[in-house]
């Protein structure tokens, strides 16, 4: 089963996708202006959009701070730790350059998709949802598509990424117990943390975006702080540092000998695992925020892509590249090499403090990516009794991702989040025009120095119930 996973895998990135998400970026990019770049100054400021009556109260819309933590909340998991850490040891230091390469250029999708998903967001009560599976639904009429759609990313989030940010969560407290993973341990560790997930999930959105929105700003600073304490008391090595992430990047040699496990292939497929641009996951989140413009929350999911990729994941890899301790491949990466790293910067405490890294960031990513699931079995079923079953299968996979095996783990992952992104990536290439008649109509307002208030009519969209 693994080593079919695998060659998927490779063919699905090294054939296909690093093309088509490479290619999308840079399309967005130029026919959006570079709206990443040029609007950033907007992004900070659709901030402080707030829901309809300024507060969050049961059944309230959630405000668009609290749907950027959700969204962030998904994508800064354990990707941001043990992703990095394995892209290292894998790839080495170039790879680095290639994620933050694919967070400038999947801004731009990010944007795409996430305006989409506002225009074409329903009212749910007296909330929002919305995503892929809707605006494909809607703007392209193919429900099947957006089903098949729903179905992958419930694979992926619930069953796949879930299970990966469980597993990463037991295999941080190795380094506590002799041969970890012959003992109850694993078991034990999926049983509470299945029984904490399902206190937050049974809760409703409500209580998915209190967590996340207080929880997510506290570790990402937290842990953005101890990474600058490594990059100033190493600050002599962080000129070689960089020097060596460049020259590796663009080495020749290491690029075109064996493209599946190449420096550029690992740093994209990496880069995309952990910011989710063009994935079709953020979207999820974006349509649920109250705003006065959908624009305002696709620049929103701008930063979210920034802060995950160009703050947390090159956090940690100062961390580990600043460090005497070398990852390889199999022997010493993932959580294991981050502990190790940091133990030599900061002493034994920089291993206790991954491991509550490690479970701070995976806990809010299992929310997170529930959050969205939930919204695509909704898609495809508004049933109560469907909804609750679903919800236990989560529980059940949390428990046995704790005990899983750790390559056919990520193998999976990564296929399930390459096929979703297939999909996506087919649709917003084909709904683009769509965004960018909606970005012009923000701009226009902004040149006319008002708050853009968007109107769906004026632009003669159809099936925008939540903006007529």
């Amino acid at each position: 089963m693994n080593n079919f996973l695998s060659h998927v895998n490779d063919f699905l990135y090294s054939y296909i996708l690093i093309f088509l998400l490479v290619g999308a970026g840079i399309y967005f990019s130029i026919r959006t202006r570079f709206v990443q770049l040029t609007l950033l100054k907007d992004a900070f400021l659709a901030l402080k959009e707030k829901s309809s009556d300024g507060e969050n109260a049961s059944g309230k819309p959630v405000s668009s701070f609290q749907a950027l933590m959700i969204s962030t909340a998904s994508r800064v998991g354990t990707g941001n730790i043990a992703g990095i850490a394995t892209a290292l040891a894998a790839g080495g230091p170039g790879a680095i350059f290639w994620m933050w390469i694919m967070a400038v250029i999947g801004g731009a999708s990010a944007f795409v998709e996430s305006t989409l998903a506002q225009v074409y967001k329903v009212k749910d009560g007296d909330s929002f949802r919305g995503g892929p599976s809707y605006y494909i639904e809607r703007a392209l009429k193919k429900r099947w598509l957006g089903v098949l759609f729903s179905v992958l990313l419930i694979c992926c989030f619930a069953y796949g990424f879930n299970g990966l940010q469980a597993y990463n969560i037991s295999s941080s407290l190795e380094y506590y117990v002799k041969d970890y993973s012959n003992t109850m341990l694993p078991a034990v560790v999926g049983a509470v943390l299945a029984l904490l997930t399902a206190v937050v999930i049974f809760g409703g959105v409500h209580r998915i975006s209190f967590i996340t929105s207080v929880l997510v700003p506290i570790m990402a600073g937290i842990y953005i702080l101890v990474g600058v304490y490594v990059t100033v008391t190493n600050l002599s090595s962080v000129p070689e540092m960089f020097q060596t992430i460049l020259s590796e990047a663009f080495d020749i040699e290491s690029i075109i000998g064996g493209f599946a496990g190449s420096t550029v292939l690992i740093g994209i497929k990496r880069g995309l695992f952990s910011n989710e641009a063009g994935m079709g996951s953020a979207p999820n989140a974006s349509a649920s925020a109250a705003v006065s413009h959908p624009v305002k929350q696709g620049l929103v999911q701008i930063l979210s892509v920034f802060i995950d990729t160009l703050l947390i994941c090159t956090t940690t890899a100062f961390i580990l590249l600043l460090s005497n301790v070398k990852g390889v491949p199999g022997t010493l990466d993932g959580i294991p090499y981050v502990q190790a790293a940091l133990q030599s910067s900061v002493g034994t405490w920089g291993i206790h403090f991954i491991t509550f890294s490690i479970f701070a960031f995976a806990f809010t990513s299992l929310v997170g990516n529930y959050y969205y699931a939930e919204a695509n079995i909704l898609f495809i079923k508004n049933s109560p009794v469907l909804l609750n079953l679903f919800r236990i299968t989560c529980l059940i996979a949390i428990f046995f991702g704790a005990q899983a095996n750790f390559s056919t783990v990520w193998n999976l992952a990564d296929v399930l989040m390459g096929l979703m992104a297939l999909v996506n990536i087919f649709a917003i290439l084909l709904l683009g025009n769509i965004a960018f008649r909606v970005l012009d109509d923000y701009r226009a307002q902004k040149k006319q120095g008002k708050d853009p208030v968007f109107q769906a009519s004026s632009l003669n969209l159809t099936d925008t119930d939540a903006w007529n």
